[in-house]
């Protein structure tokens, strides 16, 4: 059944927003020079101006970051990180040297479920991995992980645009979410200081300590990238394994197949990321032209809303679109974007669902749902399931 908003590919909505919901479109000015990332070259629409909801990008990462900028300025920063993420040419394994570490975290947190009959799959699961990979990555220590566990956490909520966000409790959240993005970039200017005395392991020590042809990073832009990919590297991941584990227990054929089949892993990973986004649609985008799409002119200084999820179930694009197929042909989704701001950190994101959900679909005997649909947590473009209760009857070695 094709979704309402797809009616009209690009909508302008009361507050001078346009909102592009189908897959061609929004393909097409993800590619298109004329829209731009950066939130300077944007006035905020109207409903970040009354309600404060986007002022987090503005007032707390005041710097740009490698999804907050335009090139050249993208592209200088995007050279001088990517060497220390994936690994340089001569070593460039840096992820896939990864995938004995994140099996032996995912077999550790697996082995913990034996002798329980429930399991939440978010806080036992999903959520300790991300977090002990990103932390590893980007040489933050795991010992700090407490102080920001919080953080994350509430930070999402300084991003809502729901239509209750005027109510005085939406309002106090998005407070609380602009004060935790305040006290994570603090955290990370603070790290980067103690690298910058100290050397360590780890991304932000080696760019913090790298005197490149480029020359070095402002500490402002490295900061606002530490907190990105921190953030990023951990949030969208939880969401992805929760949903993706959730997504198969409501799909039991899916599962069997699955486990039957184990090699489905990477392509059912794709499918996963078609059939649930992590990220519904992201805002900071905005025409520096006037751009005709669509049968519309979106005119310039207009921001615009790209809705990945809307585009991932669009039949036009996708056979079937509400069916899960682990064997999708062609599925060229938009779970990570497209375009030069395709996902950083996909390559990683991608290991780590690949493990993780292939070894709980192996390991755990008869997973049952306790609760559909789960309790959700408060964000329209961060989403996922705050818990996922699932029965079992025990953990295969």
């Amino acid at each position: 059944m094709g979704h309402p908003a797809r009616k009209t590919p690009v909508a302008r909505q009361p507050d001078g927003t346009y909102v592009v919901s189908t897959y061609r479109e929004i393909v097409a000015l993800l590619h298109d020079p004329r829209v731009s990332s950066d939130p300077r070259k944007c006035p905020a629409p109207a409903t970040a101006q009354a309600e404060g909801s986007a002022e987090p990008l503005r007032e707390v990462l005041s710097e740009p970051n490698i999804i907050t900028c335009d090139p050249p300025e993208y592209d200088r920063d995007r050279r001088m990180m990517m060497p220390h993420f994936v690994g340089p040419p001569p070593s460039p394994h840096l992820i896939s040297d990864l995938e004995p570490e994140i099996r032996r975290i995912v077999d550790g947190l697996l082995d913990d479920m034996k002798g329980k009959n429930r399991v939440d799959a978010v806080d036992d699961f999903a959520y300790p991995l991300p977090v002990t990979v990103i932390c590893k990555v980007l040489g933050v220590p795991l010992e700090d992980e407490p102080r920001f566990h919080q953080w994350i956490e509430t930070a999402p909520d300084a991003l809502d645009f729901g239509p209750e966000a005027t109510s005085e409790e939406i309002r106090s959240r998005q407070a609380g979410g602009r004060q935790a993005v305040r006290d994570f970039g603090q955290f990370a200017v603070e790290l980067l200081d103690r690298y910058a005395r100290q050397p360590g392991p780890g991304m932000l020590s080696a760019l913090v300590n790298e005197d490149g042809p480029e020359g070095r990073m402002s500490k402002g832009v490295l900061a606002s990238n530490a907190l990105l990919l921190i953030f990023a590297g951990h949030e969208t991941t939880v969401n992805l394994i929760a949903h993706s584990v959730l997504t198969l227990l409501r799909h039991p054929d899916a599962l069997e197949k699955l486990r039957r089949r184990p090699e489905l892993i990477v392509p059912g990973v794709e499918e996963l990321l078609r059939f649930e986004s992590s990220v519904q649609f992201w805002h900071t985008r905005s025409a520096v032209e006037d751009i005709d799409i669509a049968g519309t002119t979106i005119p310039k200084g207009a921001p615009i809303f790209l809705a990945y999820g809307s585009a991932n179930r669009d039949p036009e694009r996708f056979t079937d679109p509400d069916a899960l197929d682990l064997e999708r042909r062609d599925n060229q989704h938009l779970g990570f974007s497209q375009g030069i701001h395709f996902c950083f950190g996909a390559p990683l994101a991608r290991l780590e669902v690949q493990v993780a959900v292939g070894e709980f679909v192996r390991r755990v005997q008869n997973p049952r749902l306790v609760e559909d649909p789960p309790p959700y947590r408060h964000n329209q473009i961060f989403r996922g399931p705050r818990h996922v209760l699932v029965d079992i009857d025990g953990i295969r070695d």
